[in-house]
């Protein structure tokens, strides 16, 4: 039986946060590089509070402490965000690739202009799943985990190819990246990861409806539910025609203004 607080509650939460994270996050990187140093910060400032939030609800199991976790998971994950796409953790190569490039070669050019950032991902999940390895509460580190998995398969993807390679979000100072794209195309890669993302789901729903009533287990196996199915559905938009100004064009109106500003 489907429960309020149990599983309804944590979708529209964790919907609403991806939506105004996400908002944010590219509102503050299409913003003039001028404030880029701030914004830095201010992620960094709430990425340490998000660790602090993970190690202390770690040692509570509540929906309270399931809710602490998630948020704070977040927050770190909105550090690195805002960390990559100012520029500030990306990678050595930050330039277009060579025309002439393919496969191995290819890969590993692509491969240059993350690499930073994807080591300190890698790190950051490896250091909250050792810190709450025998911890009552792990959803913290599940979380970061997931977001990690989901975010590096749509990379993948990307590089090999999609029918929809959107690129609204990206700002203007990361345009070199375009260029490490895959032609548009359908590829049997995004219809198996859309499936086994969507397996994934359904996995954690299972828990989620098989959890005491109202328990942080059902809270939690919730969570990761909605953030898998919003996951596919990001992995759905590289398939079909969906613009992400349609969602958030809000966050592109500095960006416009900032283009203007430099034609006059």
């Amino acid at each position: 039986m489907v429960d309020w607080h149990g599983h309804i509650v944590p979708f529209i939460v964790t919907v609403a946060i991806w939506f105004m994270a996400t908002g944010l996050i590219a509102w503050a990187d299409n913003r003039e590089r001028a404030t880029f140093r701030r914004s830095v910060m201010i992620g960094g400032i709430g990425g340490i509070i998000g660790l602090i939030a993970i190690l202390i609800a770690s040692q509570f199991v509540t929906a309270l402490a399931v809710y602490s976790a998630f948020a704070g998971a977040l927050l770190v994950w909105g550090w690195h965000e805002i960390g990559f796409l100012t520029g500030a953790a990306a990678g050595p190569r930050r330039v277009a690739c060579e025309p002439e490039a393919r496969g191995f070669d290819r890969f590993t050019q692509a491969s240059a202009t993350v690499i930073h950032h994807e080591i300190a991902l890698a790190l950051t999940a490896l250091m909250l799943i050792s810190l709450s390895w025998n911890a009552p509460n792990q959803i913290g580190a599940m979380i970061f985990v997931l977001m990690f998995g989901l975010r590096l398969s749509s990379k993948i993807n990307l590089f090999v190819g999609v029918p929809n390679s959107t690129t609204e979000m990206l700002p203007a100072h990361l345009d070199y990246l375009k260029s490490y794209f895959g032609r548009n195309r359908m590829t049997w890669l995004l219809a198996v990861s859309i499936a086994l993302i969507l397996a994934l789901a359904w996995q954690f729903a299972g828990y989620a409806m098989a959890a005491p009533t109202g328990s942080p287990e059902m809270v939690g196996a919730s969570l990761l539910t909605a953030l898998c199915l919003l996951g596919a559905l990001e992995h759905l938009f590289l398939a079909l025609p969906f613009r992400d100004g349609m969602l958030w064009g809000w966050a592109f109106t500095r960006r416009g203004a900032v283009r203007a500003k430099k034609i006059q």
